[in-house]
């Protein structure tokens, strides 16, 4: 990976609430680095202070204390002004802008360089339908906001944020509220942007299926350990996704990257797959029905169960009688009675 620019870092951070003389502290010594051109994602268990950390990099609340820079200046130093032009930030809540054309949502981000009566020059106009062009939305241009899905809804958001020119864009759930396929088109747009428009963009998650597959570096945030950063593979392979969610009855799947439940099953099968995909969800529906699948032995002191296609299942008892089966549910059906 090429060494590339930090845009914010932060060293021995502590972040929470200050109300008079009285501080609640809710992480503190938080280390990290946001790099231009890469996507960052965010995770945690609800209330484990993402939105919190979030609005301390957006200046919205201020560190408790520890060292927070911004392109090499600290942060505290910069002004209102000068923090709308170098910190972009999408929040999860609807945009109550419906009355407006997609266009002009879009331009309103050129405020912070033109100012709220400023008129478009010619070169706000071209970052407008450039941003419109790089999230795929410039077709709905003319559009009012309120006849958009809430995928193309927070496109326009992004867009929005991308005409501020800002170096650091901050997303908190960005994908929240929308169906599979916009997530995966948004963690892609972001993706892309991070590396195309060498932003360095940070989102907080729950949609961790996306994340492990699209973003460059995890920030794994949890009450018990504080923040651990790294490249998601590194974070992965060295198995700090367990410490993501502590709790005995739900474990991450190192092969397919998903959290599920630990298996309890009281019941032993031995399994023997014609492929992986087979094993997965072979292995899936044993599970969900209480067996423990065991690798094949010459031993037969379970029942043992062989497929080979969805279409072609052999099951055989511990008593050496087999049964063909041509689907899951005729499978199900049997060993349910067992």
């Amino acid at each position: 990976m090429k060494q590339t620019e930090i845009v914010i870092e932060g060293k021995d951070v502590s972040i929470g609430y200050r109300q008079g003389k009285q501080e609640q502290t809710i992480h503190s010594r938080l280390n990290f680095q946001l790099r231009q051109g890469e996507l960052t994602c965010l995770l945690g268990a609800n209330g484990a202070g993402k939105s919190t950390l979030l609005r301390t990099l957006a200046a919205a609340q201020p560190a408790l204390s520890g060292h927070l820079h911004l392109l090499g200046k600290p942060l505290s130093e910069y002004s209102e002004r000068e923090r709308s032009r170098t910190i972009g930030v999408v929040l999860t809540d609807k945009t109550q802008a419906g009355g407006l054309t997609v266009y002009e949502l879009v331009a309103l981000g050129r405020q912070p360089h033109t100012g709220f009566f400023g008129r478009l020059r010619q070169e706000d106009k071209e970052l407008v339908h450039h941003a419109l062009h790089a999230v795929g939305i410039a077709h709905k241009a003319q559009c009012y906001t309120a006849e958009l899905s809430d995928g193309e809804r927070q496109k326009v958001m992004i867009a929005k944020a991308l005409v501020q020119e800002c170096p650091l864009i901050l997303l908190d759930e960005p994908t929240a509220f929308l169906d599979v396929v916009s997530r995966i088109e948004i963690m892609t747009l972001l993706h892309r942007l991070a590396s195309e428009e060498k932003k360095a963009i940070l989102l907080s998650t729950h949609d961790i299926e996306q994340a492990l597959v699209l973003s460059d570096r995890l920030w794994l945030l949890t009450r018990e350990e504080g923040l651990q950063c790294g490249v998601t593979e590194d974070l992965i392979l060295h198995n700090r996704m367990d410490s993501l969610f502590p709790h005995e009855d739900i474990r991450f799947d190192l092969m397919h990257g998903i959290y599920s439940p630990t298996v309890k099953g009281e019941k032993r099968i031995y399994l023997k797959a014609e492929n992986e995909t087979l094993r997965h969800w072979t292995e899936n529906a044993l599970n969900r029905n209480g067996y423990l699948c065991m690798p094949q032995t010459e031993e037969k002191a379970f029942p043992a169960l062989e497929i080979h296609s969805p279409y072609d299942i052999k099951y055989t008892d511990v008593n050496h009688i087999t049964c063909q089966f041509q689907s899951f549910e005729e499978l199900l059906k049997e060993i349910a009675c067992r």
